[in-house]
């Protein structure tokens, strides 16, 4: 393995323990194995046959995770060239086939997107203050279908965010640094 690189891991489904490569770029922070466990246990019996979006992709060990534990697709948006390189292999490395990968800027493509979603994740590089921003949009352009659910990944830090008035907490939690929480649309 590259020294610009570092490995994590599929934690359960049909790619269990199977490592996918990340780029070693200080921006990059891809969730971390006890927040995904929680995560996917919150939402397990919504994964069976959804379509997903992964915005601000990164790793995209989220949609993978949901891909491994039989997402029906994954679209992943992701604006930084050399991160989709990566992405690309560790797709062609577990032979997955339902799923596209988009490089461009998450909210521009929000805005032209006319599909909509069972599970969006929303986990932006946390420097930034995308998450009001794009919450909106999603649900100014109607991307989700009935019983939607949106996961939300902040540094704790970040207390300026709000969100559609009509998104309902299902679950949250927070570690040290980072509060996750999963939206339902009322």
């Amino acid at each position: 393995m590259k020294k610009n690189t570092k490995t994590i891991r599929i934690i359960s489904g049909k790619w269990k323990g199977k490592k996918i490569i990340i780029p070693n770029i200080k921006t990059l922070k891809p969730t971390k194995d006890i927040i995904k466990e929680t995560l996917f246990n919150w939402i397990e019996p919504y994964i069976y046959k959804s379509s997903c979006l992964d915005c601000f992709a990164g790793s995209g060990s989220l949609g993978l995770e949901a891909l491994s534990r039989n997402a029906s697709s994954v679209i992943f948006l992701e604006k930084d060239i050399n991160i989709i390189k990566i992405l690309k292999k560790n797709i062609k490395k577990l032979k997955i086939l339902n799923t596209k990968i988009i490089n461009t800027n998450a909210i521009k493509w929000i805005k032209k997107n006319e599909k909509k979603y069972n599970l969006i994740f929303i986990d932006p590089p946390f420097q930034t203050n995308l998450i009001t921003e794009i919450t909106h949009k999603i649900e100014i352009n109607k991307c989700l279908k009935n019983e939607s659910l949106i996961y939300i990944e902040q540094n704790n830090k970040n207390k300026n965010i709000t969100l559609p008035k009509n998104w309902i907490i299902y679950k949250t939690n927070h570690s040290k640094n980072i509060t996750y929480s999963i939206y339902k649309v009322k």
